[in-house]
């Protein structure tokens, strides 16, 4: 059998293919893998077309839509990315700010750079979006196109972002370099209440944790959680000025525009967990999260008051009450954070994969991605002698 002849071609703008189209080619369904999801919010058409219409990428943003697809020779969609060209390095969680001083000291131009990544979201996914019933080839003919793509405009390099286990696999067999990157991840082993959670971990810990939550009690601040047809325009009226706190008190700008979060509402209510707290019928912090068939992942926070532990009830503990009560496997409660390993977040690799067009910079970035790598390793292990599980009960 004769391969089928793909059509590769380009787009500036979601909003131009068939939502439906682009989502049999995201979220196709089936098993998922032990890293992955049978349904990823992130790399849906709502999502991602809800960050273009509100503003928070294209225009002056420094990220520019090129995604790219893959049509058969009718015109159907069989694979896509979610692609954008970079001008910074801004609001990717995956620093490479060292590597671009690095060539523009030599003479070279970091930027324009081609990434294929979800804005603002480090979350593991699929990022090579080939639809269950596409044809042998399909996912050769979309590298091929990304390729081609950074190619063209002059692009120094080509990065995706924390791709999923099987795209990583593919990635890595298509000559791409691997970067590996960490995370703290909370996971359901079995427990049926917050309570079962807390009989694994080491009395300390466990009296700690308890601690915690008594003081957010104490102070008569009231939890509750809002999603699918309970949220208001009034929750994220109070949500928006919850995040901007968050990003003034962290010297930052912030990236999301509060029409993102209308536009998130009405297009995937469903999908949205508010985690909000209140004192005296006055809301005063919120953690934003979305949810997988799989996972919850937490994503934004703020708070106009602050009280001790609230960002620990707000951001963990409740994320974990609801995972739980969803029957959810795990909890991904973002980037960084070394406070999480103590309440029960334990820790994981996460990866991204690299092209570089100079070899130059792809020697240099080789060099210091196998460097980094071992360094993350050891770290990744002295995070797992220091997990608060009983002994015996560890399962890292």
């Amino acid at each position: 059998m004769s391969p089928v002849p793909f059509r590769i071609r380009q787009i500036d703008r979601l909003g131009s293919v068939n939502a439906a189209d682009w989502d049999a080619c995201a979220n196709p369904g089936g098993p998922a893998c032990p890293d992955g999801e049978r349904f990823n919010p992130f790399i849906g058409h709502a999502f991602l077309d809800a960050l273009e219409t509100s503003g928070c990428v294209g225009g002056r943003t420094g990220w520019i839509p090129a995604h790219v697809l893959v049509e058969t020779p009718e015109g159907k969609l069989v694979a896509c990315a979610p692609a954008y060209f970079k001008t910074h390095s801004l609001g990717e969680y995956v620093f490479d700010h060292g590597l671009a001083d690095a060539f523009h000291r030599v003479g070279g131009k970091y930027y324009p750079k081609l990434l294929v990544a979800v804005p603002f979201t480090p979350v593991t996914g699929r990022r090579l979006l080939v639809a269950a019933d596409a044809p042998e080839g399909a996912a050769e003919a979309l590298t091929l196109g990304l390729r081609s793509l950074g190619k063209n405009a002059g692009a120094s390099s080509l990065h995706i972002n924390f791709p999923d286990a099987a795209d990583r696999d593919f990635l890595e067999n298509a000559g791409f370099l691997q970067r590996k990157g960490q995370q703290f991840h909370f996971y359901n082993r079995g427990y049926k209440t917050f309570d079962d959670f807390l009989a694994t971990l080491a009395s300390r810990k466990r009296k700690a944790i308890r601690k915690e939550r008594a003081e957010v009690a104490a102070a008569g601040l009231a939890i509750e959680w809002a999603t699918g047809a309970d949220l208001t325009e009034a929750h994220w009226d109070a949500f928006y000025s919850f995040y901007l706190d968050t990003g003034e008190r962290k010297w930052g700008r912030p990236y999301l525009t509060r029409a993102f979060f209308t536009k998130l509402g009405a297009a995937m209510a469903d999908r949205v967990l508010l985690v909000l707290a209140r004192r005296k019928g006055r809301l005063i912090a919120g953690a934003l999260n979305l949810i997988g068939d799989d996972a919850l992942y937490g994503r934004n926070w703020g708070a106009i008051e602050q009280h001790p532990c609230l960002h620990f009830e707000l951001c963990y503990y409740q994320a974990i009450e609801f995972a739980l009560s969803r029957g959810l496997s795990r909890v991904e409660a973002g980037a960084q954070g070394e406070h999480k390993l103590s309440r029960g977040y334990e820790p994981v690799a996460t990866f991204s994969a690299h092209q570089f067009a100079d070899p130059r910079l792809a020697d240099a970035a080789a060099d210091f991605f196998a460097r980094e790598a071992q360094a993350v390793e050891s770290l990744i292990e002295d995070y797992a002698e220091h997990a608060p599980f009983r002994k015996g009960e560890n399962p890292s």
